[in-house]
């Protein structure tokens, strides 16, 4: 096994009319770790993530995945990979059983080798006594796991999660990301797309941020908070009227900040004090928190994390 990036794309683009989804992106994602594209909907993510397992063409550039270009070995790419889209494609007229049985044919599992391994992933991912259950009885969550559950029945070397938690309620979307901790133990390499932070947070070795198309930034998540929202963030409400007041008095003192309605974040860098800050400002509800990648998002993009791009 020569090649050492899981994933490599150089300057790659995706165009629908006139409009770049993916506008010249140049990533590399590691073997062995779990690597995120962070980004509000519409920022390429998906798009990006279709072109990886051949469910998009690629528009321009390259794109390589387990050292194989894409544009010429994508059935092979297939047969080593598992794939988790957004939408879980679930047979509603087979059992849970049955949905992972028939998939497995795909991919010339033979089919005692799928028994066995439906089996063992049923009872890993805690689904063994649902297995003769319709999968139209399920829950959005025991769905998701299922198409998990799926997506390891090639024994991949690639896993590839579009969205994984999204709709799901808080419960189930902790177990899954206990269950892919579980996974990253196993040096399993993952790509994930998602537009929840602390998911990204939690789960991701390293990630890029996208928006519009393009990358904003990559790193590890403690890097890019460190780098680009220091270490607290003093963050107040005012009145329209004062906005101005406070930015005045924060661009005097030297301080990074952000705005968002009448809420100003102030971003407190290694090196400067906390308490000078609350010396400059007054109003309602001052809290000190944490940095957290929403706030880097924030001062990349000039917009909120969850917005629509």
């Amino acid at each position: 096994m020569a090649y050492q990036n899981i994933v490599e794309t150089k300057e790659l683009v995706k165009s629908y009319g006139e409009k770049n989804v993916v506008d010249g992106i140049s990533l590399e994602i590691r073997r062995g770790e779990c690597f995120g594209l962070l980004g509000p909907n519409g920022a390429g993510k998906t798009t990006t993530m279709k072109m990886m397992y051949g469910s998009a063409q690629i528009g321009g550039g390259e794109m390589y995945v387990l050292g194989l270009n894409v544009r010429e070995h994508i059935r092979e790419i297939k047969s080593r990979i598992g794939v988790v889209p957004q939408e879980d494609g679930l047979d509603p007229d087979f059992t849970v059983l049955e949905n992972l049985l028939v998939y497995a044919r795909y991919h010339d599992i033979a089919p005692t080798e799928a028994m066995s391994r439906a089996q063992e992933l049923l009872k890993w991912l805690r689904l063994s006594e649902y297995a003769e259950r319709a999968v139209e009885t399920l829950s959005g969550g025991l769905k998701r796991r299922l198409t998990i559950a799926r997506s390891l029945l090639n024994n991949p070397e690639l896993v590839i999660l579009d969205e994984p938690t999204t709709g799901l309620d808080p419960q189930a979307r902790v177990w899954i990301w206990g269950f892919f901790r579980e996974l990253k133990k196993q040096n399993a390499s993952v790509v994930l797309t998602t537009h929840y932070m602390e998911e990204a947070e939690q789960m991701c070795d390293r990630l890029a941020i996208m928006d519009h198309g393009r990358i904003l930034a990559i790193g590890t998540p403690a890097d890019l908070i460190r780098e680009h929202a220091g270490r607290e963030v003093v963050e107040f409400e005012c009145k329209a009227a004062d906005v101005n007041y406070y930015l005045g008095r924060l661009r005097a003192a030297g301080l990074d900040h952000q705005v968002i309605n009448d809420t100003i974040s102030v971003l407190v860098r290694e090196g400067q004090d906390s308490k000078a800050v609350l010396d400059l400002i007054s109003g309602d509800r001052i809290t000190l928190r944490r940095p957290t990648l929403n706030d880097v998002f924030l001062k990349l993009s000039g917009h909120q994390l969850r917005d629509e791009a």
